[in-house]
């Protein structure tokens, strides 16, 4: 059952630690981003734009290290321990310079049974590891989860960037039909940016044209004009998620704006759609 729509944008200077001087400048857009999650169940479904068709699992974890700064961050809660005491043990031994043998003499256990532990805790600190790149969309999704609702878990559908516009928004209805079937609330999280071109230091450059199609897109989301999202240009970086957007949402009954501006030329929107 979709219960609501948040929609922010999939920009890393959100983050303080990577914004350094500016994280002051974006505290109205960090507090409507966490306005719009904060209307959001336990449940989410963040939907984001990349090279390719992917699904990320709310299992993985990831970092903003690629973007400059090491900020990890996690789809769901952290799972209690299945860690045992007896295996804390072993690995603070281990870490002190014991042996196999002589940690098992000194707790009263076989050798077999160190070696197991520290087996498990290597596996476990090496899916850690590899779990480290993925996609922007998943990274600001994990983001504003833990900022916003920690308790929450979300799982992450990523859009290849090619994607025309009926093939999007058939993408949104497909998903729709999939959350439908459930009977648990759930939440869709957008991340998705606007145009990069409306100013001349913008990461896309400087196209003047661009600035018309921006001031749509905000009126299109603040309206829920789906109709005006299917005919959104490929010059929007996040097109194809807004298109899964109007696909998933063809009529809401409720839309509210929470945030709309271009700090640093790219398009920035946040806002919630109720189905």
């Amino acid at each position: 059952m979709l219960s609501a729509i948040a929609i922010v944008p999939s920009a890393p200077v959100m983050v303080p630690e990577l914004a350094s001087g500016a994280a002051g400048e974006l505290a109205d857009l960090r507090a409507a981003v966490f306005a719009a999650a904060a209307g959001l169940p336990e449940r989410w479904i963040a939907i984001g734009v990349g090279p390719s068709d992917a699904f990320v699992r709310m299992e993985q974890a990831g970092t903003f290290a690629g973007y400059g700064v090491d900020v990890p961050i996690t789809l769901a809660p952290a799972a209690p321990s299945s860690n045992p005491p007896i295996g804390a043990t072993i690995a603070t031994l281990a870490a002190e310079g014991l042996s196999n043998r002589e940690i098992a003499e000194r707790l009263v256990v076989s050798v077999r049974t160190v070696e197991g532990h520290l087996y498990r805790a290597a596996m476990r600190s090496k899916s850690s590891a590899q779990h480290t790149g993925l996609p922007l969309c998943a990274l600001i999704a994990g983001w504003v989860r833990g900022q916003s609702a920690p308790d929450a878990r979300v799982s992450v559908q990523v859009y290849a960037d090619a994607h025309d516009a009926d093939a999007s928004v058939n993408r949104g209805r497909g998903l729709r039909a999939e959350i439908d079937e459930t009977t648990d609330p759930i939440g869709v999280l957008v991340v998705a940016d606007g145009a990069n071109t409306l100013t001349p230091p913008a990461p896309g450059g400087y196209d003047p044209d661009s600035i018309p199609v921006q001031a749509a897109l905000d009126d299109a989301l603040a309206a829920g004009d789906v109709a005006a999202l299917a005919r959104l240009p490929e010059t929007i970086v996040g097109r194809v998620a807004y298109q899964v957007l109007a696909g998933l949402e063809p009529e809401p009954r409720s839309v509210k704006e929470l945030y709309r501006g271009a700090p640093y030329g790219v398009g920035y929107f946040a806002g919630v759609w109720l189905p």
